[in-house]
């Protein structure tokens, strides 16, 4: 396999597959995506401008069989792939779709594509295949030979019968039982898509009622599925004879294959899958549900997801150097500071503009050095105190186990990957406030810097500065109280991007060392706390006792007696009620 550099033109519909794809495929050494489209006509107008300048400048075309689920598309992406084989002949075509029908593989390939991946391959995979198209050969994803007939596989470069034996069970038996492979895959799938949702901070209680429910279903009909393949498994070993193997593996051990951790990926491929999922999340609406003022609060829904995906962007970028420099573990800590400044300097360059200008007055001031002169304000109030920056390095560069919730867990866990992704994400929230705050320090009320970011809603002069004196109390409430409680209480706050928008969670760590170092109002504060759960069990009892005597007083000698007196009231009443209609029936005697 060759290793000069793979340029690659990538044509799908989906903007937020396009951009994951994107973004993984640049943390993989020796690749890149010189132009990402959405139609045929742009990438073949992009081809036919590069021909003209340089005609190996793109190595291969990873395209969708238009949109995946229309016919019409379908046979409109046959026709294209047809057309970019018959203009550009020696351009491999890899093909990355959602679609998994027989006949429409076979029409795929019959026009000229060199290969086919289904849409979720995972990354290592995926660049294995387009390193083989790329380099002339084909590939052709395993499982795609497993729901076609050993017939049609003959049609595949290098493709042998599955059992070329006469004691092979017909086609349709075979095919029915790859299919409800297939089946597992899928309820594999969508269960830890429904799981990972209900991991999500800030859910509504209604959602995660209906996705916890929808969770029991598929571990349902999992389970059913593997009872059903089980005994057609042993009815299909039944009817081959002792001399020959089995037809495929056990299911037994396919399930155990499933369940089996998968290794190490590499740093590339981890890096590339936890940023790809942070860009699916970057869709999500990003207000800010929390009841704690953020500085981004500020900007349009656009504009907060451009500077997320800028700050995504050069992490990325630090980490490649980082990874080159061969750094050790044991540094990380040393230089952390460093690289969150170094990060916050890069996301103000690039998303101001190295060279922008701004009129105050009469004075033109550059913007970006006029920002970054508030470096040390910025580091005290937010930068410093972003939490498992150096875990969350550690891991993505040299795979280290993550302890979440006092527990460690592997690297390639769902429980790890979820954990480095709260983090990540609170690292680019709280690295965009960083960017924010000295804008809102200096130039909040300019109006160029108003109608260029700000929403609606906090353009005026009276809510910018109604904003401002929220965020001064933010940090007043947290350096003085939240934050001394939260080093008390053992625990980070940490911001995330939920599906209602940008929520906040708590995870737990151990914060000693910081609980020492304590002092004046913070440290009040603490023991102001400790007295709390000192006094407040002793408090509760005494009041307890107290109000039981209060009850009994009221209900056992008050309310008696005052039953007592009201009795005896009403008897009362009542004699004298008797006794003045005996006395009237006597006055109405005749005497």
């Amino acid at each position: 396999m060759s290793d000069r550099p793979i340029k690659l033109l990538l044509i799908d519909q989906d903007p937020i597959f396009r951009l994951g794809l994107q973004i993984a495929l640049e943390a993989i050494p020796n690749l890149e995506a010189i132009a990402v489209v959405e139609t045929n006509i742009g990438a073949l107008q992009i081809l036919a401008e590069i021909a003209q300048q340089d005609p190996n400048q793109v190595n291969l075309v990873v395209l969708e069989l238009g949109n995946g689920r229309s016919t019409t598309s379908q046979q409109l992406g046959l026709q294209f792939c047809r057309q970019l084989r018959a203009l550009y002949p020696n351009l491999p075509i890899l093909l990355l779709s959602s679609v998994q029908e027989q006949g429409l593989l076979l029409a795929a390939k019959s026009v000229g594509v060199n290969g086919y991946c289904p849409k979720g391959t995972p990354l290592p995979e995926l660049v294995t295949a387009i390193q083989e198209v790329a380099d002339g050969g084909s590939y052709w994803f395993q499982d795609t030979e497993a729901i076609i007939t050993p017939h049609s596989l003959y049609g595949f470069s290098n493709a042998k019968p599955l059992l070329p034996t006469p004691h092979s069970p017909l086609p349709f038996s075979r095919l029915r039982n790859n299919l409800r492979l297939s089946g597992i895959t899928n309820i594999d799938a969508t269960l830890a898509a429904v799981t990972a949702q209900l991991q999500v901070p800030g859910l509504p209680i209604l959602d995660r009622a209906i996705l916890a429910g929808r969770r029991r279903e598929l571990l349902a009909a999992r389970w059913l599925l593997n009872r059903l393949l089980i005994l057609s498994q042993e009815r299909q070993e039944e009817d081959i004879p002792a001399d020959q193997p089995p037809l495929t593996p056990s299911l037994s051990s396919a399930i155990q294959q499933r369940q089996t951790v998968s290794p190490l990926l590499s740093p590339g491929a981890l890096q590339s899958d936890l940023f790809a999922s942070c860009v699916t999340k970057l869709q999500f609406p990003l207000r800010n549900v929390t009841d704690v003022p953020l500085e981004i609060d500020i900007f349009r829904e656009d504009k907060k997801r451009e500077l997320l995906y800028l700050i995504l962007q050069k992490l990325a970028q630090q980490l490649d150097e980082l990874g080159a420099s061969q750094i050790e573990i044991n540094q990380l800590s040393e230089v952390k500071n460093t690289l969150i400044r170094d990060l916050w300097q890069a996301a103000i360059t690039d998303f101001f503009g190295k060279f922008s200008r701004i009129k105050i007055g009469d004075k033109n001031i550059e913007i970006v050095n006029f920002l970054l002169q508030n470096l040390e304000v910025v580091q005290i109030d937010i930068l410093n105190k972003i939490p498992l920056v150096c875990e969350l390095y550690s891991y993505l560069l040299f795979q280290t186990e993550l302890n979440i919730d006092n527990a460690s867990y592997p690297v390639v866990s769902a429980e790890a990957k979820s954990q480095a992704l709260m983090i990540l994400e609170n690292l680019l929230i709280q690295v965009a406030n960083g960017v924010v705050q000295p804008l809102l320090n200096s130039l909040a009320d300019v109006e160029e810097i108003k109608q260029n970011f700000y929403g609606r809603q906090l353009i005026s002069t009276r809510e910018i500065e109604r904003f401002r004196n929220d965020l001064s109390w933010k940090y007043r409430l947290k350096n003085y109280i939240n934050e001394p409680k939260a080093v008390f209480e053992s625990r980070y706050e940490l911001f995330v991007i939920a599906p209602r928008g940008i929520a906040k969670t708590s995870v737990y760590a151990p914060r000693n060392q910081e609980l020492e170092k304590l002092s004046n109002i913070p440290l009040v504060v603490t023991l102001l706390l400790e007295f709390s759960d000192a006094i407040a069990p002793r408090l509760k009892s005494l009041l307890a006792f107290v109000g039981s005597g209060i009850v009994f007083i009221l209900t056992q000698i008050v309310g008696r007696g005052l039953g007592l007196i009201g009795r005896g009231i009403l008897q009362g009443i009542g004699s004298v009620s008797l006794v003045e209609k005996n006395f009237r029936r006597n006055s109405d005697r005749p005497k």
